[in-house]
């Protein structure tokens, strides 16, 4: 059983800070897209039963109701019936009670909103609009008609934020009744109206200082991986946690990515390609080998709490991770630690964890048992 995300790439408006594959909503192109996306999937499911489904955007929430339901029933030709978990992406600006009430009847389970920031100056420099009163109202419709997992998504770190308006979107979101919280520091992307403002990040000091409040915050969290918080593990996102713990799923969609027996693969960004059923992103599939795989599994189960489950790995690759990276010296610096047969970077050290991981595949073996 695998995942699938779906690209849904029409926004009401462009945020300033999106990097991801994105349109203005136009009626006649969404509808042109859905009879491309059903094609697309005709021509790459190959029939396997999904645990997860991911709607993701863009902002699916855009889409008008009729719309929403051709999704949802180009959605049920691929087998579901023993979906764990199906999640659909929406902005407090663009969904409604009636669109809810679609999702319920579809059985989507998860909601994920984009919030991003309660505080005026933040979401005027992100091009975002929110009510607060609408938030609330709309949190408490999902939990009438029984979908009751929902994440909240915050974005800290800004410019010209301060250490108390963070504490107030903490405050905020923490009064919300929601199972999740999903938080993510400022990044300048190219080909980003920040960027093109010339938008500069903040300081780093103030950046860690931020990432700690936030751990501090939410420490009754279960702070599974470095940017997510769960009220509970039973509320932890399987979608994503099928990414970083380097499982197989589908790419369907603009700009979408999967991974399937061994190949990783991007699909174009252009519209235009994907209308002419030109599906594939130049020079965009990576077929892996042994090594590569191995360079995956460590980056992505190193964000997480757990890490690598040296058992499993030497299941899946025949061979200990000591046997391809030499991280004795990471375990006496304490960089790394080693519990219940599971190497893990420790949580207080999450903030520098990318140069952890640079260190540790730095110590690769020059005999290599592959």
């Amino acid at each position: 059983m695998i995942g699938a995300y779906i690209h849904i790439p029409f926004c009401n408006r462009i945020c300033s800070y999106c990097d991801f594959s994105k349109v203005f909503y136009n009626k006649k192109i969404v509808d042109d897209y859905l009879n491309e996306l059903e094609l697309e999937i005709k021509d790459s499911y190959q029939e396997e039963e999904l645990n997860t489904i991911y709607i993701g955007g863009g902002t699916p929430s855009a889409l008008d109701i009729k719309q929403l339901e051709k999704l949802f029933k180009i959605i049920n030709t691929l087998k579901i019936s023993k979906l764990k978990e199906y999640t659909i992406e929406c902005n407090f600006d663009s969904i409604t009670k009636e669109k809810l009430d679609l999702f319920k009847k579809y059985k989507i389970n998860r909601i994920s909103f984009g919030l991003e920031s309660t505080i005026n100056k933040n979401l005027k420099l992100l091009e975002r609009n929110l009510d607060k009163d609408k938030v609330k109202e709309i949190i408490n419709y999902c939990h009438k008609i029984g979908i009751n997992n929902i994440n909240v998504d915050l974005i800290y770190a800004l410019p010209n934020e301060t250490i108390d308006d963070l504490k107030k979107d903490l405050d905020f979101i923490k009064s919300l009744d929601i199972t999740h919280i999903s938080t993510y520091s400022l990044m300048i992307e190219d080909h980003t109206i920040l960027n093109n403002k010339k938008t500069k990040n903040i300081d780093e000091n103030l950046d860690r200082e931020m990432y700690e409040l936030i751990n501090k915050e939410l420490n009754e969290y279960d702070h599974y991986e470095i940017s997510n918080f769960a009220k509970e593990k039973k509320y932890r996102s399987i979608h994503n946690y099928s990414y970083w713990e380097n499982k197989n799923y589908y790419g369907f969609g603009l700009s979408s990515s999967g991974y399937l027996n061994n190949i990783r693969y991007t699909r174009t960004r252009s519209l235009t390609k994907y209308f002419n059923h030109d599906y594939m992103k130049d020079n965009g599939i990576e077929f892996l080998n042994t090594k590569d795989k191995i360079y995956y599994e460590i980056i992505l189960r190193l964000r997480t709490k757990e890490g690598i489950n040296l058992k499993e790995f030497k299941n899946t690759y025949h061979n200990d991770l000591e046997k391809y990276y030499d991280y004795k010296d990471l375990l006496e610096k304490n960089l790394l630690e080693l519990k219940d047969n599971h190497l893990s970077i420790p949580t207080n050290l999450w903030y520098i964890s990318n140069s952890i991981i640079v260190e540790l595949l730095e110590g690769e073996r020059n005999e290599r048992a592959i």
